[in-house]
């Protein structure tokens, strides 16, 4: 499958169609694209700092938002971008870097975030300044400071290159990137004393916040005349900062606000000698959060401060084999992280049907000085290490099997293995980094290839290596189609297994050596590995080796010609792998069934693998295989009859390629034929008009129409409009001619004549080649006919 396709260069992905362009209104609220979260809380105040960062941002295309921690940045740019981002065709997109640790990943955490894969022959950073290069998006660059240096550079590139981009930064210091716009943010506005009317109080911020946290926490909780002094002094005494004030507020489940005020003016009247000298923000902060720290059982501060030792998100299995033992037993593990996140110290969200949980930066930040405190960074360190070594290694050989399952986990803990790999390096214990790095290869060869391979490069390169090592090298070098950068890999991989007996991984490393070879169009090598793969793999009882020379077969079938070896291999692989439960296998041998299917002739016959091949796809998230195969089932429509849907398809092809790199595959002459059959049925015209609407779906959406699910691809139909033949004004009247309306009712509508309605209906029929209103509502109403 994969390792039937080749690359382009970088300089060719420019080419691509835009899939999101400006959208055209349709009657009711547009969709955008974009991964903002959905708000848990209520949004308190900062209308002065709302109305400087729209300013600017219209003016500068980079406004950075800088403040201390825990002053709420992140949730004032958040805001911000969720009523900004309707304004961006693109829509509007977060870039989480707080737990990202290694400045070379920045490029892929903007590459994740903007939904798009590591999985071709482009760099991360390259394939993120092809996508953004032509669109209109708002981008939200989260927690740069521990990484000024690279997300400047990142963001700079973006903005070089892309000038629909804009962006918001949070840190903690501006990016010193020129053209940048600083607006400081600052706490919340305190009270000007307890004096004020109630009314006038619950208009100030930090009051507000302050009553609506203790309100959602207790239950109950009301400004009152005889509470409102010791809300007032609360504010005030911790600088309106709102971490500090959530944390305060949490507390009013068990204590009043008089209580609350007591004990915290105590802890401060320690650090000013009694006296009410004001403290620095980030020590009001500091000693807010070391008293809610106090208040904690001597078990739950264990836990909190064990709990740094993730980079990122973690599950409740990961506490109780992590965090406990030595005072915390892992059967209390789930009340004291239910006490912890009731408490606000810890926050909670959903991957998939998975509770998982995080630090704040703030709060990650000082569990870590108090794990140093009580001397437990290096036990807690290798425990945490151990753990995601001794779980990744037991995996590997069944993950192929239970891929979703996998993938999933691996989804969500993947900060932490690459917390795990960078403290390898840094110890230079390389042979236990290569034995992890290469335990999780079905991650890299599925979500990041160029990632994957960087880690193996930066761990091989000490010297030692193992032909597992080696092998999962060359096969990442396959599939982003650089055979020449494989070819080494695997002759260390072949020599390695060969020097230590390992028949297992000399036939794999045989067979994919034989894959790289006829990608580079060296067939006598090809052949000749291919041979010595089949002797190996015959006194093998191994399916992975099995399948392993049955795709060579295939893919060296495909790339000579030879239809009937690439339907024989394709076919036992089917079989085999379907038994075996390989889901990652048999997507690639039904792809290469329904290739030499279509190939042959036999379009009826090609479908039905396609398809399956597709929803497998679509299962594991291969970006790369939906590529190929909405290409070849854009040439099955083309083939079958319906021009409409395979120009659709044709445009969308071409334009999801930006997700992921160009992509060029072995149906190239049979997409160009494709192309010719659904633009002679069309006219050239009306193709064109097919093509661009095509282009503007999203993947989700250009899948669905494939898999023949209509609503699917409506839903997206529906918010793309008409294609952009089109002008602005007959796209507002080709709408309410699909609506029913007469030229004299679209005339009212619009204050324009009747007679300029006619003139636009004329030539809105002449552009699409159609001859009546009732073909401008279908084509409108229903994209796949």
């Amino acid at each position: 499958m994969l390792t039937s396709l080749r690359s382009t260069t970088a300089g060719e992905v420019r080419g691509i169609p835009d899939p999101v362009l400006t959208l055209v209104t349709m009657a009711g609220p547009t969709r955008r694209p974009g991964n903002l979260p959905a708000e848990a809380t209520s949004f308190v105040g900062r209308r002065r700092e709302l109305t400087e960062l729209r300013k600017k941002l219209a003016a500068a295309r980079l406004v950075s938002l800088v403040g201390p921690g825990g002053v709420g940045k992140t949730r004032l740019a958040i805001r911000a971008a969720t009523d900004l981002g309707r304004g961006f065709s693109g829509g509007a997109w977060l870039v989480e870097l707080a737990e990202v640790r290694d400045p070379a990943l920045v490029g892929n955490a903007v590459m994740a975030a903007l939904g798009l894969r590591d999985q071709a022959a482009t760099e991360p950073l390259v394939l993120v300044l092809s996508y953004v290069r032509e669109r209109e998006l708002l981008l939200v660059v989260d927690s740069c400071e521990h990484l000024l240096g690279a997300a400047a550079r990142v963001v700079s590139e973006m903005m070089r290159v892309a000038p629909g981009v804009r962006v918001i930064a949070t840190s903690r210091a501006p990016l010193s990137v020129s053209g940048e716009q600083v607006v400081p943010v600052p706490p919340l506005e305190l009270p000007s004393g307890a004096a004020e009317p109630l009314n006038q109080l619950l208009q100030n911020e930090a009051v507000m916040l302050f009553v609506e946290r203790a309100a959602a926490a207790s239950g109950d909780f009301e400004l009152t005349a005889a509470n409102r002094a010791a809300v007032v002094d609360l504010c005030r005494r911790l600088d309106g900062l709102p971490l500090a004030i959530e944390l305060a507020a949490v507390r009013t489940r068990v204590l009043s606000v008089e209580q609350i005020l007591d004990r915290l003016s105590d802890r401060f009247g320690l650090l000013t000698g009694g006296g009410r000298a004001a403290l620095p923000r980030h020590q009001t902060l500091r000693t807010t959060i070391d008293w809610s720290h106090d208040l904690l059982e001597p078990d739950e501060r264990t836990l909190l401060r064990r709990l740094c030792v993730f980079a990122g998100r973690f599950t409740l299995e990961d506490v109780e084999s992590v965090c406990t033992s030595e005072g915390v037993h892992a059967t209390q593990a789930l009340d004291l992280l239910s006490s912890l996140v009731d408490r606000s110290l810890v926050m909670r969200s959903n991957a998939g049907s998975l509770a998982c949980y995080r630090l704040h930066e703030t709060m990650r930040e000082y569990a870590r000085l108090k794990l140093e405190e009580a001397g437990e960074e290096e036990v807690v360190a290798g425990r945490c290490t151990e753990y995601y070594l001794s779980r990744c290694l037991r995996s590997a050989a069944e993950s192929r099997y239970r891929l979703l399952e996998w993938l999933t986990w691996m989804d969500l803990e993947i900060d932490n293995v690459r917390s795990v790999l960078r403290r390898f390096l840094g110890h230079e214990d390389f042979e236990r980094g290569i034995r992890l790095a290469t335990s999780v290869g079905w991650y890299w060869l599925t979500r990041a290839t160029t990632e994957g391979g960087r880690w193996l490069d930066e761990l091989l390169a000490s010297g030692h290596g193992s032909a597992w090592a080696w092998f999962m090298r060359g096969f990442l070098a396959v599939l982003r189609g650089d055979p020449t950068a494989a070819r080494p890999s695997l002759v260390r991989a072949m020599a390695a297994a060969r020097e230590t007996g390992q028949r297992t991984a000399l036939a794999q490393s045989l067979s994919m050596a034989s894959i790289a070879e006829a990608m580079a169009g060296d067939h006598a090598s090809a052949r000749r590995l291919l041979d010595e793969a089949q002797v190996v793999t015959a006194g093998l009882d191994d399916v992975p080796a099995a399948l392993g020379l049955l795709q060579a077969r295939a893919v060296g079938g495909l790339v000579e010609g030879d239809l009937d070896a690439v339907r024989s291999a394709s076919s036992e692989g089917t079989r085999l792998s379907r038994e075996v439960g390989d889901l990652y296998s048999l997507g690639m041998m039904l792809l290469n069934q329904g290739s030499a299917a279509l190939l042959g002739g036999d379009i009826d016959g090609s479908k039905p693998l396609f398809t399956e091949a597709l929803g497998i796809a679509r299962q594991i998230d291969d970006r790369v295989a939906q590529i190929y195969l909405l290409g070849a089932l854009s040439c099955h429509a083309a083939a079958s009859g319906e021009p409409r849907v395979a120009a659709r398809l044709l445009g969308a092809t071409e334009s999801v390629r930006a997700e992921v790199g160009a992509i060029v595959n072995v149906l190239g002459p049979q997409l160009a034929q494709a192309r010719e059959s659904a633009a002679a049925a069309l006219g050239p015209t009306r193709f064109e008009a097919e093509v661009r609407a095509g282009s503007r779906y999203s993947r989700e959406a250009a899948v669905g129409l494939a898999l023949g699910d209509p609503d699917s691809a409506a839903v997206d139909a529906s918010q793309v409009g008409a294609p952009g033949l089109l002008g602005k004004r007959e796209e507002e009247v080709a709408r309410l001619v699909a609506e029913g309306l007469s030229n004299k009712q679209i005339g009212a509508r619009l204050f324009i004549s009747e007679r300029t309605v006619e003139s636009h209906v004329r030539g809105i029929l002449n552009k699409l080649g159609f001859n009546s209103r009732a073909q401008i509502a279908g084509w409108l109403a229903s994209p796949n006919q």
